[in-house]
Order: C-alpha cells, then structure tokens, then sequence
C-alpha cells in the first residue's frame, strides 16, 4: 500500500501569529492552521485532530500529509505551563495514544499532570500519519541484516535489493521525506498550530534522538527535554548498530563473571574462562541447536544475567551430549526496534528502514564493503555474527536528501539510562550528553532493562522536578536499580 499523500484540507489561516518566528513566511499558513479537535476513537479522554505539514519542507507549496495528534489538556489550567510532546521510540513506534497510555500505567504523576498538554502525534509514515507499506513478507520483517555468513551472502545482498526495490515502487517519491529532521520540523509544525512559542518534550529510544535533533534545528523553541534511554547522535545509524554489537560483547564477559559464582546452581563452570568455554561448546553445535537458537541476532539475553544463565543452563540440560533437542526459544530477531513475534507490522518495519536508510548520506553502496565489514564484526562481536555491519535495504535506498544531524548544542536536556540497556548502551546517553552541553544525565547503577521513568523512583525524581520546575540537577546523578 503507498504512502497516502492527501489534498489540503485543514482550514488554514492567511497571517502569522506570534507562534511564527522570522524566517518562517513560506510556513506561515501551517503554523496558523486551524485544529478540529475530535474526540479519539478509543473513547477515553484524548481528543485527536490532523496537523497539515509539507511533505517536501523545501517545497511548502507542493503536495501535503497529515500527522494524526492526540491531546490531554493539563489538570489544572491555572498552574499550566505548556505541553509536553511524547515519542515512544522505533523509529516507527507509534505515538498517538502514548498520553493516555503512560497516565493509565501511573507513569505521569499529577505534579507533572497539573502542568502540561500532554501531546501524542504518529510521525510522518506511521500509523495514522500517512504509513508507509513496503508489502514486506514475513521473511523480511528484520532489523539489522542477516548473521553473516560468506556461502550466503549474495542471497543477503538480493534480499536486501529486494526490500529496497519494494518500498520505492509502493511509496515513489516519498522515500527521501520520511526523514528524523522532517520529523522535527513537523514537531515545530505541531507547536506552531498548537499556539505555543516552545515545547517540552519526552523522548524515549530513537526518541531521544528525535529530540536532539529538534533541540539542534530549533534551539529557541526547546524548553524542557526529557531524553530516557539515549543514543549517541554522533553514530546513527549504522554505528549505533555496531556499537551495540560491541556492548553485547561487554554484558557477555559480565555473565560469565555472575555465572562462575553461581556454579553450584547453574552447572555451567566455576571460573569466567570456563563458562565461556562451555557456551560457546553448546552455541557452536550442529543443527538443531536451542542454544544457538536462543542467542543468534539477539545477544542481549546477556544483559540480564540471571535469565540468561537459566535458559542456557536449561537448555543445555535438555539438549543432552549431543546437542539434538529441538529447536527453541528466540527467532534471532535483534533486540532493539520492532518483533514479528510481538505483532509488529509491515508499516512498523517500513517505517523504521525509511527513517534509518533515509537519515544518513553514509551507508556505503558497494556490496564488497558490507562483506568486508560483516566479516571483521563477526571476527571481534562473535555473539552477533556480524549482523550488524552485514548489508541490509540501505545500499540500495534512494540517496539521503540532507546530510546526518550533527548534534552540538547548549539546549537544556535531562538525559537518563540504565547502567545496563542492552537496546541503548549507556555509551550511548554518555555520548549525547557530550553533544548536548547543557544537559544532565541520571544514571541507573546496575540497571537493567529499557526505559527508566516509571521504572526507578530515584531517576523518576529527578525527572519530574525537571519538568515541573524547570531545574536540573546541579550535577550528574547516579541512582540505584531497585530491582
């Protein structure tokens, strides 16, 4: 199904507002829009509108899309002080009813209630803002490319031209706008119409880059930014996927370590070197392999030793001395971004390889690259098997339009992550912190697990004295896992 590109529908004012900043003429009319707020279809307390933006910024004539917003109005008018923009993270997570949703799980107290608009919105391609569809088949619906293998590697490079060559034809022209920096502008877009001068923000996993890049393009419009689970700005996208291959290798030395002291429980030897040695005895089995099974494309099992340890020691038990148990356990499918298992769907992987392949000028186009790369990777991240440098849909996506964001900034931003996020390493949130000079980082000693607020009081804290009062932390923080 093609990306639908509406006509011009949302009544549009003629003359700016005080929401308009100089410069922004050709965009006038979309600020100054007309919202018709509607009750959303899930009958609870959102009401919903579409926000009409460019679907190419560098031509605000041409053809528009509509971006689907859900708004909970602030519980005490007299104390408001503006609204806050949520994202989920993916890219390709939807957004619409993150208000409602994070109000029903208790995750917004009533201080930060009492404050704010909260403010859901679908980003361009998604759910209910113009989707994208690239009919991928099940096969398909994957992250990072494939385990590298040299004998199967010119089928990796035609199934990657495949899903690129799929996507162009269902979603021509399209393509190159479903982009993070659009995205952004739609937020300004989003701000604009909702009469505000600035936004505050709430960004989760890609959603903490999302607001790095609005805090870099629109530094005057940016109040308070909460950035849960973060990413280096400085390695999107094909570096983040690297290190976070490297990471795995980081969590897998420290259950081994965990591992070796539980001996007596798990079988699986008395010292890091012999743990290791025994996984790597039972990974490396011939087929069918549960152990294999288990880990392959997704060695963030590892970052929660205790689960880890319980599987592989249960499935070596059930697998017996020679490995023939059946298969079982995980698909192989990546640990950040979307699941076929979880019910993702076809728009939530087309998104999420728009906005990847679409972001950055640098994903290299010559096939030999990604073999050479995969190759070393599979060499120093075992666990991964070089899927992370292995070729994927981007070598073959139409060219970027616009060079990868560099973040460098002053914009003030409350930065948090676990000490142990197998999806954002906290390299990641320690590197964005760098490039976002004006923020703090809270970080969760011993953490495991991805997302932080709503889930460490300490961290929650601090979150929501920032968001209530404006105050950071005078100093980074560290809090302890309560779990």
């Amino acid at each position: 199904m093609a990306l639908a590109v509406v006509a011009a529908t949302v009544p549009l004012a003629a003359s700016a507002t005080a929401s308009t900043a100089p410069g922004d003429a050709a965009l006038s009319a979309y600020f100054d829009q007309r919202l018709d707020w509607r009750s959303c279809d899930d009958g609870g307390a959102a009401e919903c509108a579409d926000v009409e933006v460019p679907l190419d910024y560098s031509r605000p004539d041409g053809k528009t899309i509509r971006i689907a917003v859900s708004r909970i109005k602030a519980g005490e008018p007299s104390e408001r002080h503006g609204v806050l923009l949520m994202n989920p993270g993916g890219p390709g997570g939807s957004g619409l009813t993150l208000p409602a949703t994070m109000l029903k799980k208790g995750v917004i107290p009533d201080s930060v209630r009492r404050r704010f608009d909260l403010i859901g919105f679908d980003p361009r391609g998604v759910g209910r803002s113009a989707p994208v569809n690239c009919g991928l088949t099940k096969q398909e619906l994957s992250l990072n490319g494939p385990v590298y293998r040299p004998e199967t590697f010119d089928k990796d490079v035609s199934r990657a031209r495949t899903m690129a060559q799929k996507c162009q034809d269902k979603n021509s022209g399209v393509l190159p706008h479903i982009t993070t920096r659009n995205t952004a502008r739609d937020m300004d877009v989003i701000r604009g119409a909702l009469g505000e001068r600035k936004i505050s923000y709430l960004g989760v996993s890609y959603g903490t880059y999302l607001g790095a890049v609005f805090t870099q393009m629109f530094p005057e419009r940016a109040d308070r930014f909460v950035l849960d689970s973060a990413l280096d700005p400085g390695r999107v996208w094909r570096g983040f996927s690297q290190d976070r291959a490297q990471d795995a290798e980081r969590a897998f030395t420290r259950w081994t370590q965990w591992t070796a002291e539980r001996h007596a429980t798990y079988g699986l030897g008395d010292t890091p070197d012999k743990v290791r040695e025994r996984f790597w005895a039972l990974f490396n089995r011939p087929a069918p392999n549960p152990v294999h099974d288990f880990v392959s494309g997704s060695p963030s099992v590892f970052y929660d030793v205790k689960e880890a340890a319980k599987s592989i020691a249960g499935l070596d038990t059930a697998a017996g001395p020679t490995g023939l148990a059946p298969a079982t356990g995980s698909s192989g499918e990546p640990a950040a971004g979307p699941s076929a298992a979880s019910g993702a769907t076809d728009n939530l992987y087309s998104a999420y390889w728009s906005v990847m392949c679409a972001d950055s000028d640098s994903w290299p186009r010559d096939p030999e690259q990604y073999r050479r790369d995969a190759a070393l990777d599979k060499q120093n991240n075992p666990l991964s098997e070089g899927s992370a440098s292995n070729i994927n849909a981007c070598a073959f996506w139409p060219k970027a339009t616009e060079p990868t964001t560099v973040v460098d900034n002053t914009a003030s931003a409350l930065i948090v992550n676990n000490e142990w996020d197998s999806q954002t390493p906290l390299a990641g949130a320690t590197g964005l912190h760098k490039a976002m000079k004006g923020s703090r980082m809270v970080t969760v000693q011993d953490g495991v697990g991805h997302g932080v607020y709503g889930t460490n009081p300490c961290a929650g804290d601090a979150v929501n004295t920032y968001l209530t009062t404006g105050r950071l932390p005078e100093k980074n923080l560290n809090c302890r896992s309560t779990g």
